[in-house]
């Protein structure tokens, strides 16, 4: 493994997402008692740890394939790789965004990768891809 990077949801986002449930568990509570409350607490609190593990993005360059989540491609297929900063990737994924690009970006993550594909077989122009270490990323994918 040449490159691994693992993007989790920080905990700013979900203390807030958790403080929201909470509001629903204490309603919960109210309305049909303690045991409906700590069981509504203890599904919520299992439904944060869920969504703290589904939302995390995996980016690894093994061998001579790049992983990026569930999708993957042989690195002859990529071209040009260009590191976002957050202005960048910002107008990359609003207003100068490619309907049939691969888009695997995280809001919470301001920076990023754009990588060009080489495959005739494939209409994908482009991987975006939310990174902290792009720079790291483009020399994993050129070596």
């Amino acid at each position: 493994m040449r490159y691994r990077e693992v993007i989790r949801a920080p905990l700013w986002l979900l203390a807030i997402i958790y403080f929201f449930m909470l509001t629903l568990v204490i309603s919960i509570w109210s309305a049909l008692g303690d045991n409906a409350g700590l069981i509504a607490l203890a599904v919520v609190t299992a439904a944060i740890a869920w969504l703290y593990i589904a939302t995390a993005l995996t980016i690894e360059v093994i061998d001579k394939e790049l992983r990026v989540g569930k999708a993957h491609i042989h690195l002859s297929f990529i071209g040009q790789c260009v590191d976002l900063d957050a202005q960048a990737i910002r107008l990359t994924r609003t207003r100068d965004a490619d309907p049939q690009a691969f888009l695997a970006i995280r809001f919470w993550v301001s920076k990023g990768v754009k990588i060009a594909i080489n495959d005739t077989r494939d209409q994908t122009p482009y991987w975006l891809i939310s990174s902290n270490r792009g720079a790291e990323l483009i020399k994993a994918l050129e070596d």
